[in-house]
Formats: structure tokens, C-alpha cells, sequence
């Protein structure tokens, strides 16, 4: 079973379109909380990914490995955009 970020990153962002309909500190909430979920996500599917590393070895678990460290980088990437965006419409609004 291929488990990708990308996967991992669906439905906490999808919870985030439903925080939308809140008032903006409910927004800001929501959007930390659904940033939070998706760091957390991209960090357990990059630990998988390590976990399968452990078991490979030589060019198998380096690639292994560099994909693990995407995926951390990605998740981390999708959280900070969130949190940014949030932000941003915080100060907008005020």
C-alpha cells in the first residue's frame, strides 16, 4: 500500500474548509488546529517510511530516507502556508 503526504494531508484540510463558516478567531483556531494535524500526519507517514528504511538497505534505504525527509518537508511547508494564510486574513480583518 503506497501511502503518500499527500494522502496524509486530505482530510485535515478538508476539516479546515468546515472551520471557515466560524468567526475569524474560530477561523484562526481551526486553521491552527488543521495545520497542526497535518504537521503531525506528514510526520508519522515520514516515520513509516523511515520504519521501512530500517529495513532496506544501501541505495534502497537512502531513498528510502530522502523520502521520508520530503514528506517531513512538505507537511511542515502545507502547515506554515496554513498558519500564514490564517494570519493574514486575522489582520485583514481586523
Amino acid at each position: 500500500m503506497k501511502f503518500t503526504a499527500k494522502h496524509a494531508l486530505l482530510l485535515p484540510i478538508a476539516a479546515l474548509g468546515l472551520g471557515l463558516a466560524a468567526c475569524q478567531s474560530k477561523q484562526e483556531d481551526a486553521a491552527d488546529k488543521t495545520a497542526d494535524a497535518i504537521a503531525e500526519s506528514s510526520d508519522a507517514a515520514a516515520d513509516a517510511i523511515d520504519s521501512q528504511a530500517a529495513d532496506a538497505s544501501g541505495a534502497a534505504a537512502d531513498k528510502l530516507n530522502s523520502k521520508a525527509d520530503a514528506v517531513r518537508a512538505e507537511g511542515k511547508d502545507e502547515s506554515t502556508a496554513i498558519k500564514e494564510k490564517a494570519e493574514k486574513k486575522a489582520d485583514q480583518a481586523n
